[in-house]
């Protein structure tokens, strides 16, 4: 079975900083992409930022310059670090991973719980 856990959402003031984690455990036999995704009140689920096995990253437009996405292979783990938070930042953001959890396995995505991003002006 996968889990994904995401840790590091939180309350802070415009301008501030949060880092987010998300790590993956369990059955797993090989990640592909692991994706920051967000779903403000009322709105859909967007693509924030996004990293490939192979080390490509892609971000939104509007967070282009102050959020940055990392990855430990070895440790199976996806980091958002956000910087200069503005209020339209709020959401809550999710974790997710396209992986096989064995060697026979298809590609599937996968999703944490969501961790809740508040800015306030």
């Amino acid at each position: 079975q996968v889990q994904l856990v995401e840790s590091g959402g939180g309350s802070v003031q415009a301008g501030g900083s949060l880092r987010l984690s998300c790590a993956a455990s369990g059955t797993i036999f090989k990640i592909n992409a692991m994706d920051w995704y967000r779903q403000a009140p009322g709105k859909q689920r967007e693509l924030v930022a996004g990293t490939t096995s192979g080390g490509s990253t892609n971000y939104t437009d509007s967070v282009k310059g102050r959020f940055t996405i990392s990855r430990n292979y070895v440790k199976n783990t996806v980091y958002l670090q956000m910087n200069s938070l503005k209020p339209e930042d709020t959401a809550v953001y999710y974790c997710n991973a396209e992986l096989k959890p064995h060697y026979w396995s298809p590609f599937s995505p996968y999703w944490g719980q969501g961790t809740q991003v508040t800015v306030s002006s």
